[in-house]
């Protein structure tokens, strides 16, 4: 099966959206921070500049999880988006821990900040172009169920809370709460390292081939079930590869049926699935219903 191509269109635009986004973003805010020495800043700007990182390594597992299907890959190259996740959980933790590092050291040494006008319009801009880009990738995620732009989704949505907190920060600061930068500067980095560990659960469930949700996989069985000649279904399993769910189930079908009429019910039942949940790629094993009672 392969990836539909308005799906693949969405997944390097997002890619690329989130790699231009973030050099943006690292760019104004290195400004910002040089001119006023803020540690939310600072925070911000080391965010940004590993969001980078990520997002750059996001677009090359996307541009490789969209090689159809090959003799060493069968099941196609989606789990590359797995593992790029992993690796933005490691940016992402990594940047929790310089900006808690020096927002320590900011409380421990107090500095006056300085420029604080142009902080506050970069974070402005920041908390703009954010908002946009996660708009976006929603609407990627929703159409495509990419996990690679699932995952660079959650930590842009913790650069939202952390440009807000920064913003806050430097509007406090602004009216002599000098404290609070580094303070916001801790909670900030708290926040984005239980996204880092989000991200984290979330690859690993991939890579360990959970299941599909309960609820998913009950309404699976039903449709093969409806289909008018199929007696049961048993043996459901699913797993996620990417955009793709790969699902296999074994249907119980009368004895008496010719090869060529039980071939006939296995593909209604995969046309069924597949017309609710286009994602899926579905393998069906027909078994005679005397097989199944023993």
């Amino acid at each position: 099966m392969t990836i539909a191509p308005q799906h693949a269109r969405l997944l390097r635009q997002a890619t690329a959206a989130a790699l231009v986004t973030a050099l943006l973003l690292a760019s104004a805010k290195a400004v910002a921070w040089w001119l006023s020495g803020s540690v939310s800043l600072l925070a911000g700007l080391t965010d940004s500049l590993l969001d980078g990182a990520a997002s750059l390594l996001n677009l090359i597992a996307v541009h490789y999880a969209l090689r159809p299907a090959d003799e060493d890959h069968r099941y196609g190259h989606g789990k590359a988006e797995a593992l790029a996740g992993l690796a933005q959980a490691l940016f992402v933790g990594a940047s929790a821990v310089l900006v808690a590092v020096q927002a320590w050291q900011h409380l421990q040494h107090p500095e006056p900040l300085g420029a604080q006008a142009l902080g506050i319009a970069v974070m402005l801009l920041s908390l703009v172009l954010t908002l946009a880009l996660l708009l976006f990738q929603r609407h990627v995620v929703r159409v495509t169920g990419s996990t690679a732009i699932r995952a660079d989704s959650l930590h842009y949505r913790s650069d939202l809370l952390l440009n807000a907190g920064i913003l806050l920060a430097l509007v406090l600061a602004a009216y002599g709460w000098q404290q609070m930068d580094a303070l916001f500067g801790l909670g900030i980095a708290a926040y984005i390292l239980w996204s880092a560990i989000s991200i984290v659960r979330e690859a690993v469930a991939v890579l360990m081939d959970e299941e599909l949700a309960p609820d998913v996989s009950e309404r699976m069985h039903a449709l093969a079930c409806a289909v008018p000649g199929v007696l049961g279904a048993h043996d459901l399993r699913t797993r996620i590869s990417g955009t793709r769910w790969f699902v296999q189930l074994h249907l119980e079908l009368p004895d008496e049926l010719s090869l060529r009429e039980a071939h006939r019910l296995c593909v209604l039942v995969e046309q069924a699935i597949r017309a609710e949940f286009p994602r899926a790629e579905v393998l069906v094993h027909a078994d005679p219903s005397e097989v199944v009672a023993r």
